[in-house]
């Protein structure tokens, strides 16, 4: 196991996301090595959420904003790369909440809390899923007032949109199944690139 700059052993945070405003809640928990920057917890909040990364992203941390640099950004509060931040510089801060918005047409604002921060498992790939409940809203299904509507379209046999959800969405959409195989593969997916980047440092 690759030694850290916070320890002698690779320290992992683990974090609970929560998508602000869902009842009952959507959520997932993941754990993340800390030399992992914000970027990669986007990507792995998208792989959690089985989100498809169509769109814009960006954390919020106090008074801070991470995201996507753009050079024309000349707003007040410019938004600054993501994946310049490590998770281990926001544990060294006292950082212990921030927030994560997906889609700014759909607005999906998370609450990421840093709920422990232990030693890695030798036998674990990371970034990793642990669990969750509830299905996350479909890409582009309309905020939270349009994610209400699908819902009770498709759990509603004889609602009058019932066959035209179901055709937009490409299937039927159960609220209660998270797709826990799915989201693991994606996770080892995103693992794999991690331990391949690993791999080119050391040889560089």
């Amino acid at each position: 196991m690759m030694p850290s700059p916070y320890g002698m052993t690779e320290q992992i945070a683990r974090l609970r996301i929560t998508l602000n405003d869902t009842d009952p809640p959507v959520w997932r928990r993941v754990e993340l090595p800390l030399t992992n920057s914000l970027n990669t917890l986007h990507l792995a909040i998208q792989a959690a959420m089985l989100f498809e990364n169509y769109h814009l992203f960006q954390f919020d941390i106090g008074d801070v904003r991470y995201g996507i640099r753009f050079d024309d950004d000349w707003s007040d509060k410019p938004t600054r790369d993501a994946g310049n931040i490590r998770l281990g510089r926001l544990v060294q801060r006292g950082v212990v909440a921030f927030t994560y918005t997906y889609d700014f047409g759909d607005n999906w604002h998370h609450t990421v809390v840093i709920e422990a921060v232990t030693p890695a498992n030798p036998n674990k790939e990371y970034p990793c899923f642990i669990d969750g409940e509830r299905r996350a809203p479909p890409e582009d299904v309309g905020g939270l007032l349009g994610f209400e509507e699908f819902v009770e379209a498709m759990t509603e046999p004889d609602n009058p949109e019932r066959d035209a959800v179901v055709g937009w969405y490409g299937g039927v959409f159960n609220p209660a199944d998270i797709s826990p195989d799915e989201i693991g593969v994606r996770m080892s997916r995103l693992a794999k690139r991690r331990a391949n980047g690993r791999a080119e440092n050391k040889k560089a």
